[in-house]
């Protein structure tokens, strides 16, 4: 099973990429959406989506739990809309689903996009576990 912790986000890149492997300097990465696998390095802004969050009217909430309310909502299905052809209010009404008490101010119509398409991603790479919090029990066994 895939962990959040090792799937990555690379600016400047579309997609998601898991983690194959490290060397000097630099991260071996797979593309989820082609299998392609390339080369990263210091430079490029590389985030584990373990460690993205999102903006709501009280405390921030982790990118795996709101990954897990639109798997819920979804039935862990790809969402069926185009998220770039509907309107600002449509991707709004369904975030109001996902997460109800998301930030108005601080969270646009562009984070609410990129949440779908890699929730797309995940979805069509058989990744549907989003859960951090069993990851990091299964960890403490194997460290005990």
């Amino acid at each position: 099973m895939e962990s959040l912790k090792n799937i990555l986000a690379i600016t400047g890149k579309p997609g998601l990429y898991k983690l194959v492997s490290r060397g000097n300097n630099m991260l071996i990465v797979e593309s989820l959406v082609d299998g392609k696998r390339m080369p990263t390095y210091a430079r490029d802004k590389i985030v584990a989506l373990s460690d993205v969050s999102m903006f709501t009217d009280a405390d921030d909430v982790s990118l795996s739990e709101v990954l897990t309310n639109a798997g819920k909502k979804e039935e862990l299905k790809a969402v069926t809309f185009d998220p770039k052809k509907v309107s600002n209010t449509e991707l709004q009404a369904w975030f109001d689903q996902v997460l109800p008490n998301w930030d108005r101010d601080r969270v646009y119509p562009s984070d609410i996009r990129k949440l779908i398409q890699w929730y797309n991603i995940l979805i069509n790479a058989g990744i549907t576990n989003f859960s951090i919090e069993e990851e990091n029990a299964e960890e403490d066994k194997a460290n005990s």
